[in-house]
């Protein structure tokens, strides 16, 4: 048995991912970090991280998933934590009523399908963890979903579904494990300047210059990072289910 608490965030290797996982590794926790494969962007995240390994998978695919948790159970025996934050864009934005079934496949399958079976591989293994009278061992499972969840963009339709998913299997898994302790809970980041937001930069510039945030200024991985280390260190655990939103202040209504 792993001595060390253990975390998983998926799809790590950039972003919001590793800003997560660098969060979780400075509170002490040995990190895993997990994306579709190995290439030098994995290379170089892994530089300078102390206690933290590198597992390939796919969250879409069933096996892939499978080879997972069978090397987490194998290997450390416990998980202490898991992030939810794997997640795909559609490769082309088309509007609502043209967007194809390949499209809202590849989205759908990632962001909604794929975190539902990790938040079900995930929750059997802690639940069996817990068998084994681990000290101080208290799982908790974080989604990353996003203001999309609940803002229409048309032309992205198959993510605000994807995400609006989400919420949905946060509710789901904080009412299923919440018997065992287990608290779920979801963060919606708003606007978050990462790789995937590099191709609408100037947009969300002009957004933010005009008032669309009360915070005016573009969110980090930093932020989300440190969203999730609050709700990793056991003083919200009363609040399972909860919605944490980093977003500049997005979702309040101004006059």
């Amino acid at each position: 048995m792993y001595k060390m608490k253990i975390a998983l965030v998926t799809g790590s290797s950039r972003g919001i991912g590793l800003g997560i996982l660098k969060a979780l590794n400075q509170d002490g926790y040995f990190t895993i970090m997990s994306s579709t494969g190995y290439n030098d962007r994995v290379k170089a995240a892994l530089e300078g991280l102390e206690n933290c390994a590198y597992i390939s998978c796919d969250i879409s695919d069933t096996a892939s998933r499978k080879t997972l948790f069978e090397r987490i159970e194998r290997e450390y025996g416990r998980l202490d934590v898991l992030v939810n934050n794997a997640g795909v864009a559609p490769k082309v934005r088309a509007d609502v009523l043209e967007v194809g079934e390949e499209s809202y496949d590849f989205v759908v399958d990632t962001n909604q399908k794929g975190t539902f079976f990790v938040t079900q591989a995930a929750a059997n293994l802690m639940i069996g963890a817990m068998k084994k009278k681990i000290a101080d061992y208290c799982p908790r499972i974080v989604n990353i979903s996003s203001i999309s969840a609940y803002t229409s963009s048309v032309n992205r339709a198959e993510y605000c579904v994807s995400k609006a998913g989400v919420s949905m299997i946060t509710k789901l898994f904080a009412d299923r494990l919440a018997e065992y302790g287990i608290p779920v809970f979801e963060v919606r980041p708003g606007i978050i300047d990462t790789d995937m937001t590099g191709a609408v930069h100037e947009k969300y510039d002009r957004l933010i210059e005009n008032g669309l945030l009360p915070t005016a200024r573009w969110g980090t991985p930093e932020d989300v990072g440190n969203a999730v280390s609050l709700l990793c260190s056991g003083k919200l655990d009363y609040s399972t289910g909860q919605v944490i939103a980093v977003d500049g202040g997005f979702r309040l209504r101004r006059l």
